[in-house]
Formats: structure tokens, sequence, C-alpha cells
């Protein structure tokens, strides 16, 4: 467990001073405790709770209810990481709409909210940082621009255009003052680009190794969601092979 609260300003502080960071998914009040215990200094309530939890196809079926839901019970572990909820898909549509989703994960004990997008949801981030709420932004692959994308999970920056772009979005999300960035299926000679340039703590998934630091679904780390592992993913734990062992072991010796 870290030894004081973790804040917006501790993660600009790691980057300052080159301290990798570590950040996972939570969903419950359990995992919370043991991530927090294990001393991850940022907890992200993530929208991709919607396939590894409630077992929807894309994350593009959370609602706010359901991101609330699962905050409060990991705001309930009262960790000393920093919690982080993903504002989840069409709750972020315009500023007053932004503001009061950002304000009701806030009040479930989000002390920071995440969403997706550059500097086409510019209006949106500078909206609810005016209201006292840190951002963490998310660029290369959207999640939930997934279905515009036909269904598949590309990797982005592969061309100058996708350079240029990520470049562009990274300088406004900047500007805004947001305090990291996750950077998902990045290039990694772009990731390490926008890592170097911008003041922000880069996160990434599947973007290298030369961000800030990393952050991954604690199911796929895990493995305690066993039918489906990305690429870059490689499991530490076989949890939902222990657990079918486990059972079996249990049931056959009833």
């Amino acid at each position: 467990m870290n030894p004081v609260k973790v804040t917006p300003e501790t993660i600009r502080g790691m980057k300052a001073g080159r301290r990798r960071i570590a950040a996972l998914t939570a969903y419950d009040y359990p995992m919370a405790r043991l991530l927090d215990e294990a001393g991850i200094p940022i907890l992200l309530v993530g929208d991709s709770l919607g396939m590894v939890v409630l077992g929807y196809p894309d994350t593009t079926h959370v609602t706010l209810a359901e991101m609330e839901h699962h905050v409060r019970a990991v705001a309930r572990a009262n960790p000393s990481a920093l919690i982080v909820g993903d504002l989840p898909y069409h709750s972020y549509s315009t500023t007053t709409q932004a503001v009061a989703s950002a304000q009701r994960l806030v009040t479930a004990g989000a002390e920071a909210v995440k969403a997706e997008g550059g500097r086409e949801i510019l209006p949106q981030i500078r909206a609810i940082q005016a209201v006292g709420i840190p951002f963490m932004g998310h660029l290369g692959m959207l999640p939930q621009h997934v279905l515009e994308e036909g269904g598949k999970y590309r990797i982005k920056g592969k061309d100058e255009a996708g350079r240029a772009r990520l470049l562009d979005d990274s300088a406004a999300l900047a500007e805004a003052g947001v305090f990291a960035v996750v950077l998902e299926l990045v290039t990694p000679p772009v990731a390490k680009e926008i890592t170097a340039q911008f003041p922000f703590a880069t996160i990434g998934i599947g973007s290298g190794p030369d961000c800030d630091g990393q952050i991954l679904v604690t199911h796929d780390l895990t493995g305690a969601f066993p039918w489906f592992t990305p690429k870059f993913v490689q499991p530490k734990l076989h949890v939902g092979e222990d657990v079918r062992r486990a059972v079996r072991e249990w049931a056959d010796g009833l």
C-alpha cells in the first residue's frame, strides 16, 4: 500500500522524477483492496468491465449507472491509490452532459475521470476541469469507437497522417492541462515521441515500453477472463484454470 494518498499531482511528480507508473483496472471491493495493498498507484474503474464483468460484446453497452455502481464498490475499499472512473459511451457528448456525468462518478467515489478522444472533446475536458474534477485522457485505439471501425481494434500512428493526428490531439490535451493520458495500441515510436514531448504522464497499453507507465485489465494480467487474452498481454497467473480445478476437486469430493 502507498504510505500516502495518491493524487494527480503525485502522478505528475512520478513522471517528472522518471518513476515508472503502474495502473490496473478494478471493478469491485476485494480487487481494489488487493491492488492497493500491492502498491498500485492508479486504479481505473474502466468501462472494460462491460466485457470482463458484465458479458457485453464491447464497451459501448456500458451505462453511466453501471459505472457508478462499480465506482462505489471500489471506493468502499478506501484505497491510497487514485481512483479514476471511465465516462462511458455517449455520456459526454456535450459540455453540460460531460460535467453532469463526471460529477455523478465523483459523487460515487471517483477522484478523477477519463474519456476517449482529443481535440474534438476539448470543450468537455475544459468544462470538467473547470468544476474541479481532474481529467485523464485516452488516445490511440478508442474502444468506444470500435463499431465505427468495423469492430476491429487497430494500431494507431502507423503512417504520417496517423502520427500527426496523435501529436495534434496530444497537444490539445496538454493545452487543457490533463495530468495523464492512456495511449492504447499506439505504435511504439509515436508513443515514445508523445512521452518525450508532452508534460502529462503517458500510460501505455499495447504501445511499447517507452511510456511513463503501463496499464492492463487486471483480468488479463491474472488470467481471470480465460476466453480471450490480448496479444500484448502475458498473464502472470491463470486464475480461470485454477478456479475450474478447485471447483472440480471440491465437487468430486462431495
